[in-house]
């Protein structure tokens, strides 16, 4: 952690001299392992080591960003000298700058748990980890091929410092597990998966347990037909449910507000829920696979409520953001080195729901339960949604036959006021949220 300290303050002395008036750095050493498996052999095996340096510099109201793989300090004049004469070649930015001091700091990283304490897990971990997902799903009945299991780790320390003098650093962990299978013969084939991801490695789902998930939902999509084309109901399992939020996070993006190209850009303060139901992105979740100790602007994170009873609360801000729409920054910036901070959420989820999916599907007489989305066309502009799809029929209240091939179309400001949700909420992505059903969807189908 000092080594990173030095460097970047060494960066940023080398802008002051280059003739900027702030400036801010960012540094990230990164190590990854990654194994797969695919019908009991060793397919693939990588080890990288990444290093990457980022600066970004402010010219009066002009800025550009600048990035390195070389972090000796005898490049540091050059390197400078290039993106201060960058950005004094731009056009000015009435809205660039750097994050207020009194917003910027860190939170505890022994309280968030955001890295792994225990010694790397090597590959032969991994190895063991991946065989054992295959060989699992392998064994289910009605599973004829591997399409492979994986494992990964990943470890980084990011450093982050400014001209204000802020200085925070950060180490977090990443491990994940993935198996996908076939079943069935011929032209009757049907391939599903199933995947885990962790902060800790002991939190992983266990191999065995993901392998037979995998198993048993390839061989329940075997023999699928498609629904007939019409307007009705779609339950989103919770596998897919978190898609419909990502949609409104981009949505509620400060920068697509600012620019006018979200279709709820006039909706601050209405209803674009159903009453109930709430939206929140929490970056201080402990050991949350979107937390963070400090933004990408070195705003210390905070718990923000962006939809309340089906209310519009708030944006995703960044400073650029928070400045072009006269709010205050409420640290939601990610960036990567060299990259431009752009607002982003974190731990996004929705809450409210009431009753078990069971209750939820209870009442209708033919919909889709939807299990797998395919492909994405949606304009953010107009919030038209269609995309392809897979799962079952619901009938009479129960899940029936699979069906596949269809399209599934709407608009999400309609959508999202017609959400009923479960509470079936679990936190398993960075993204979550629990089953959700829409009326009225239109489905491509015969």
């Amino acid at each position: 952690m000092k080594t990173q300290e030095d460097l970047l303050s060494a960066l940023l002395d080398a802008a002051k001299k280059a003739g900027a008036d702030q400036a801010d750095a960012m540094l990230v050493e990164a190590t990854s392992l990654s194994t797969t498996i695919r019908q009991g052999r060793l397919e693939d095996t990588e080890h990288a080591q990444t290093v990457k340096l980022g600066l970004r510099v402010f010219s009066g109201q002009r800025v550009a960003n600048v990035s390195s793989t070389v972090t000796k300090k005898e490049s540091f004049a050059r390197l400078a000298s290039q993106a201060v004469t960058m950005a004094r070649a731009l056009p000015e930015n009435p809205h660039a700058g750097l994050a207020s001091r009194d917003m910027k700091g860190q939170l505890s990283a022994r309280e968030m748990r955001l890295a792994d304490p225990t010694p790397d897990v090597t590959i032969a971990r991994l190895q063991e980890a991946s065989r054992i997902a295959e060989e699992s799903a392998l064994a289910g009945d009605g599973i004829t091929k591997s399409n492979g299991a994986s494992a990964s780790s990943w470890r980084a320390r990011t450093s982050l410092a400014d001209s204000d003098g802020f200085m925070a650093q950060s180490e977090e962990t990443i491990f994940g597990a993935s198996v996908s299978v076939i079943a069935g013969q011929g032209d009757h084939m049907q391939r599903d998966y199933a995947s885990h991801v962790t902060r800790h490695w002991r939190d992983l789902d266990p191999p065995a347990m993901l392998g037979q998930d995998a198993a048993r939902r390839a061989k329940n999509r075997l023999n699928p037909r498609k629904p007939r084309t019409g307007r009705m109901a779609a339950v989103f399992d919770p596998r897919v449910s978190g898609s419909l939020l990502g949609h409104l996070a981009a949505a509620l993006n400060g920068m697509a507000v600012a620019r006018g190209t979200s279709f709820l850009a006039a909706s601050r303060g209405r209803q674009v829920l159903s009453a109930g139901l709430h939206v929140v992105d929490d970056p201080t979740r402990p050991a949350g696979l979107a937390s963070r100790l400090f933004d990408g602007e070195g705003v210390r994170p905070q718990k923000l409520t962006l939809v309340e009873e089906g209310r519009l609360q708030n944006w995703l801000l960044d400073q650029t953001s928070a400045s072009h729409l006269n709010l205050p920054n409420n640290g939601c910036a990610r960036r990567a080195p060299g990259g431009v901070p752009a607002p982003t959420s974190s731990n996004l989820y929705l809450s409210g729901g009431q009753g078990s999916p069971a209750d939820l599907i209870a009442d209708i007489v033919e919909g889709i339960y939807i299990t797998e989305m395919i492909g994405s066309t949606i304009n953010m502009l107009t919030g038209d949604y269609s995309r392809g799809a897979s799962g079952f029929m619901i009938r009479n209240g129960k899940i029936a036959e699979p069906v596949a091939g269809m399209t599934v179309a709407g608009q999400l400001s309609h959508m999202f006021l017609n959400i009923c949700a479960a509470d079936d909420l679990t936190f398993r992505r960075s993204i979550n949220a629990p089953t959700l059903r829409i009326e009225d969807m239109t489905i491509a189908g015969e």
